[in-house]
């Protein structure tokens, strides 16, 4: 059993999703993501200002066992990166929920009704 903040929602995908002001969303990876890549070496993170579409591809994460892709939880516009953790990737597996990745501005909150409360997330990685 994972220790899943409840203030904030989940994709299938593994990502993390804490909506700000301003119709910020703030983007990182779970911890059962980061468990079952393992120790990461690389992030690239998407270019500042790229305009995203919902579940598009837009990021790698990359262990030492494999690469994952990780996608736009919502359509808009990239804000802010968190290019301290290209330098260091660990800081994901060290705090996972404490670590984001990057922010998007919400062409609309609607896409984020179809991603998982904590209780939903659980339920899912535990089948």
């Amino acid at each position: 059993m994972t220790n899943l903040p409840a203030d904030l929602k989940y994709a299938p995908t593994h990502e993390w999703v804490s909506v700000e002001e301003d119709q910020i969303v703030r983007v990182g990876i779970t911890d059962f993501a980061q468990q079952q890549l393992g120790d990461l070496v690389y992030i690239q993170l998407p270019e500042m200002d790229r305009t995203l579409s919902e579940n598009e591809q837009c990021a790698v994460v990359e262990s030492v066992k494999t690469a994952s892709d990780l996608f736009s939880p919502v359509s808009g516009k990239v804000v802010a990166i968190n290019s301290a953790i290209v330098d260091e990737p660990e800081k994901v597996n060290e705090n996972a929920f404490g670590t984001w990745l990057f922010c998007i501005k919400a062409d609309d909150l609607s896409g984020l009704d179809k991603l998982m409360s904590a209780d939903e997330y659980q339920q899912m990685i535990d089948e």
